[in-house]
């Protein structure tokens, strides 16, 4: 699996760039924090708890306002191993979805322990943040799928029955590489789905998710990504499923005002490509972030995995000056999601500058480590 190389950016574009990343993440984790209280209730439930109007802000779950979910701890551990990967890409080692398992497989182990084990240096910084040993709610799918060291492929995938949208959710991160074919992208995407999501239909909204972001991170428009998005699924065996979702979606912007129903109706069994196509709509048919954000968490259907679906979209689309501020001055592990954020963008676009063959700088090596 290889990248193709990008022209040598201008402080221009790495700004863009820069708000891009950064709206990705703190969208999706938004999304995800504003979903969570309501994650499993059905619409009358919302109304009974938040009012006629449904959930409109921020509210209690896990213990405060503005917590996430698994959905976003894994969002930033395939930051983690996508950074990684570059890293380690010195040594001639050039194989992602190994690193990526590497990352999720620091995750499982958050899930376990009962906090950082500081002599494990070659963990990096980010599996020693505290607050990311917290045990958010995550299925069994997960913990199963990274519960030992064997990788799933496409071939051999764990779980090969799961068609949840954990998968889809984490994979945001891989639609910031643009430096790198739509083609690629979609397969690193499939790759790294199977370790934890073996059904094709699972991996398949994870690899057309994943080029949705791509295009709104290099500036396309929301139906310009799907339409690239559906080109690239219609090679591959078994898309049909995930290409009429998104084919139902963009057909629903069309039927007038958007409304809880709707969003429960593309949202179907609650499977990964349901999820993503509800996104897609939440995303185009949004007024604002805020209006979009809304929109995908008071439904029928699982409100975290929708909201933080959306909230990427949304923050590739716009940057991060888009989303709303009273929401992320709350947020969950805010200062994490930012260092995160510029690490990876400063990576993306500066990344010979931190480690290669003329020299490398040992913060980042300390930071990111090539074991």
């Amino acid at each position: 699996m290889g990248a193709t190389a990008r022209a040598v950016w201008g402080r221009a574009e790495q700004q863009d760039f820069r708000s891009r990343v950064r709206g990705t993440l703190l969208g999706a984790a938004v999304g995800d924090a504003l979903g969570a209280p309501v994650d499993g209730l059905d619409l009358d439930a919302i109304r009974e708890a938040h009012g006629a109007e449904g959930l409109s802000d921020l509210a209690t779950a896990h213990g405060r306002r503005g917590a996430v979910t698994h959905l976003t701890q894994l969002t930033l551990f395939s930051v983690d191993g996508l950074i990684r990967a570059q890293v380690r890409r010195d040594t001639g080692a050039w194989h992602p979805p190994t690193d990526l398992h590497r990352a999720y497989r620091r995750w499982a182990a958050t899930q376990r322990d009962w906090g950082p084990d500081l002599r494990r240096e070659d963990d990096g910084w980010l599996a020693h943040e505290e607050w990311l040993y917290a045990r958010r709610d995550a299925p069994r799918s997960l913990l199963l799928g990274l519960g030992d060291e064997t990788m799933g492929t496409p071939e051999a995938p764990k779980n090969p029955e799961e068609r949840g949208p954990e998968a889809a959710a984490r994979s945001a991160p891989f639609g910031l590489l643009v430096g790198w074919e739509p083609q690629l992208v979609a397969q690193l995407a499939v790759e790294c789905a199977a370790q934890t999501h073996g059904h094709p239909t699972g991996r398949l909204a994870a690899g057309a998710y994943a080029v949705i972001v791509h295009g709104l991170a290099r500036g396309e428009s929301l139906d310009a990504a799907v339409q690239r998005a559906l080109a690239l699924l219609a090679a591959r065996p078994g898309h049909e499923p995930v290409a009429d979702a998104l084919q139902h979606a963009l057909g629903a912007v069309r039927q007038g005002l958007p409304t809880p129903a709707r969003v429960t109706e593309l949202i179907g069994a609650g499977t990964a490509e349901g999820l993503v196509a509800a996104a897609v709509y939440c995303a185009l048919v949004g007024e604002d972030v805020r209006h979009g954000l809304r929109l995908a968490v008071n439904h029928d259907g699982a409100s975290a995995a929708t909201g933080a679906l959306t909230g990427g979209l949304l923050g590739a689309l716009h940057g991060e000056t888009a989303l709303p501020p009273a929401w992320l001055a709350e947020l969950e592990g805010r200062p994490t999601l930012l260092e995160l954020a510029d690490d990876f963008a400063m990576e993306m676009t500066q990344g010979p500058a931190l480690h290669g063959p003329a020299g490398s700088s040992p913060g980042w090596l300390a930071r990111y480590p090539r074991a």
